[in-house]
């Protein structure tokens, strides 16, 4: 059995493929997702889970050196992100980026994205592309 905290085997394999640079969206219930892109779909009701705590989830497992948020997000979105990232960071010894884009360009990049995770979030902006780091 694993020792991380990390239980869902689908978010543990994701982990395991990442390469340098990979990108990976947390994104709310109504975001859209195209074709082709793996998605692991984690809502179970509005609010369940947030996205804060499959961040925090991913933290046990996951190296990344930039996190981007939509341009439009609300404070407190914006806020509890950088504490989790803040500690994040810490935790790693390693700078990690937090920078913004607008909503828009955020869907166009969902392309791209070696997968995206739905959570139950209902905030409005609530979405955010990690982009993978090395460990070393």
């Amino acid at each position: 059995m694993k020792r991380t905290k990390l239980l869902n085997s689908h978010l543990s394999a994701l982990v395991a493929q990442l390469g340098h640079m990979d990108e990976v969206l947390i994104v709310d219930a109504g975001f859209p997702t195209p074709k082709g892109v793996n998605v692991i779909d984690l809502a179970v009701v509005p609010g369940l889970p947030c996205l804060v705590d499959v961040l925090q989830a991913l933290r046990s497992e996951l190296c990344i050196e930039t996190a981007i948020r939509a341009e439009e997000a609300g404070i407190d979105f914006i806020n509890d992100i950088k504490s989790v990232l803040d500690d994040w960071s810490a935790e790693l010894e390693q700078p990690i980026a937090f920078t913004q884009t607008p909503h828009d360009d955020m869907k166009q990049r969902t392309k791209q994205a070696k997968a995206i995770i739905r959570t139950g979030e209902t905030t409005p902006y609530a979405n955010l592309i990690l982009v993978s780091g090395v460990v070393f």
